[in-house]
């Protein structure tokens, strides 16, 4: 029954972004990736195994991963990382640069991590290093996750997230996971993040007691501003316009900045819905104020 509902799901995919099954990108990678990547960062010392790729996607494995996880993984990967490419990808920014590389651990390094192009780290790759259990079972929510920091990084054109500082590890990637849902067709995978994520209980205690930043500030960006475009526009005023030095941002957002930044993306100002969503004491709003100082080519009604 599994085989039969990964494969219905690859038609599925494929159906939504041409080239799903087999290719990736437009503009193919001039080399393939290797057979074999030795893990060299934090506690990872892993021999990664190459178990699959296109020119979107190279697919890792420890010795441990069912090998089966690559009929869910890989359509979904390519699919998911080629919307990516195609929605924020341009020519100032590192989107299609090269492939997602996308790696599992079986039993071991709960939970994941990103890196990017521009880090030495991870031998200058985009990647998403995820661990956890049973891969033969579809886990379309953490692996979107992590792919979702490498877009968060270097979509602005610039290395680096100024405003995660406010927005944490998991709030602007429940954005980007409910638009990929969306996108891509998975609608019943779409309405229960929805559910889940509107939800009483779905409750934040930053940047104040009991804030909903899906519900209250993401969700509204994203069905009254144009879906993933707001964040599109977002990381295009970002790169052009917050500070930084050669490919760096040199500091963090303040959320007056945040607040004047995200409302250029949507074209209207968005202080009532940021007032809604977290308070609005008056440190922000001198920040605000200043920020429309700073960054007077941010323009909204």
């Amino acid at each position: 029954m599994r085989s039969r509902a990964i494969a219905a799901m690859v038609l599925a995919l494929a159906a939504v972004v041409p080239g799903v099954a087999s290719a990736g990108n437009s503009a193919p990678m001039a080399d393939p990736p290797p057979a074999t990547w030795q893990e060299h960062w934090f506690e990872h010392d892993q021999n990664l195994r190459l178990m699959d790729h296109n020119d979107t996607v190279a697919l890792y494995f420890d010795q441990d991963v069912d090998p089966a996880a690559r009929e869910w993984l890989m359509p979904y990967l390519t699919s998911m990382w080629q919307y990516s490419q195609q929605t924020y990808g341009n020519s100032g920014n590192q989107m299609t640069a090269d492939r997602l590389y996308s790696i599992h651990h079986e039993g071991k390094y709960y939970g994941g991590h990103p890196s990017t192009i521009y880090d030495e780290s991870h031998d200058f790759r985009n990647v998403s290093d995820v661990g956890g259990d049973d891969w033969a079972t579809p886990q379309y929510e953490i692996v979107t996750h992590e792919a979702g920091h490498v877009v968060e990084s270097i979509a602005a054109g610039k290395h680096g997230s100024p405003a995660f500082g406010l927005w944490g590890d998991s709030k602007w990637m429940e954005f980007y996971i409910y638009d990929v849902y969306k996108s891509l067709g998975m609608e019943a995978e779409a309405e229960d993040f929805y559910n889940r994520k509107t939800a009483d209980d779905h409750v934040d205690d930053f940047p104040r007691a009991g804030t909903y930043w899906f519900r209250d500030w993401f969700h509204p960006l994203w069905r009254d501003h144009g879906g993933a475009q707001v964040m599109v526009r977002y990381f295009d005023l970002l790169g052009r316009y917050f500070p930084s030095s050669g490919e760096e941002f040199t500091r963090d957002m303040n959320w007056g900045e945040f607040v004047h930044f995200m409302s250029g993306a949507a074209g209207v100002n968005l202080k009532g819905l940021a007032t809604e969503a977290f308070g609005w004491p008056a440190e922000w709003e001198a920040q605000f104020v200043q920020a429309q100082r700073d960054f007077p080519e941010i323009r909204y009604s």
